[in-house]
């Protein structure tokens, strides 16, 4: 009786400790890289500070954060003065000078592209989640997608009626590196699942994966409220063709 009880005790104090792990290393992570992240514009930052106008030179202790505070401010002064005339005559003079420096400006031009499309609100951003057979047959790989484009690939290898669709394949589980494929349309089968919940899916290497998003008319509505549990019943149809892409 006393080893069931202690095992029992044990048992309750190890769900005890991974309940409270769960609850505290996320924060803890998410703490320390952001303290990591501000350390490091500090340090980059603070050099070139006037000692006058450096609160840490009249405090006793290191401000935190207020090397990134003045990065802020600047690149928004940056920002505000290229905005106007005089600033974009200088850009574009910087961006020519640029221009003739032959290796630097294979890398501005393409950091430049990179950067606008991901923070412009006008830039075409991965819009659609899908799986493709890869990389063989019955095995299958989460790829983001933009939408459909004319571009010179599809002016040459498309097939009317089943337009190739460039495709990002993301590595686990750092979402950022990856392979860009060009991908029969008809071969993609389309999710409804956010970009978000995907990338959550991919850093977690499928550990932390959405709930599935069923679509129904009004028929299966009244169907399903008055039979709640015939949902569990019957599992949804996956959707094999990825005919409900928009063209963008």
């Amino acid at each position: 009786m006393s080893d069931i009880i202690r095992t029992s005790a044990m048992t309750r104090l190890r769900n005890y400790f991974l309940t409270g792990f769960i609850v505290c290393a996320p924060l803890a992570i998410t703490a320390y890289l952001t303290w990591s992240f501000v350390g490091w514009v500090d340090s980059w930052v603070k050099p070139y500070i006037p000692p006058r106008y450096s609160p840490d030179t009249y405090l006793p202790f290191a401000v935190p954060g207020f090397g990134l505070i003045v990065a802020l401010v600047l690149i928004t002064l940056i920002g505000f003065l290229a905005a106007n005339i005089v600033g974009r005559a200088i850009v574009n003079f910087g961006e020519r000078l640029l221009g003739r420096m032959p290796l630097v400006r294979g890398i501005y031009r393409s950091l430049k592209q990179i950067f606008e499309t991901v923070l412009s609100n006008h830039g075409d951003m991965f819009k659609h989640v899908g799986m493709v057979e890869y990389p063989r047959k019955d095995v299958w790989s989460l790829v983001f997608l933009s939408g459909e484009k004319e571009t010179e690939i599809n002016e040459k290898l498309d097939v009317e009626g089943d337009p190739l669709i460039g495709v990002f394949m993301p590595c686990t589980p750092n979402p950022t590196t990856g392979f860009l494929m060009y991908v029969r349309k008809s071969e993609i089968v389309m999710l409804d699942m956010t970009i978000e919940e995907g990338a959550r899916l991919i850093v977690s290497a499928g550990l932390v994966a959405p709930k599935v998003k069923r679509k129904r008319g009004p028929e299966a509505e009244a169907v399903a409220i008055a039979n709640p549990k015939l949902e569990e019943v019957q599992p949804a149809r996956s959707k094999r063709t990825a005919s409900s892409l928009p063209n963008t």
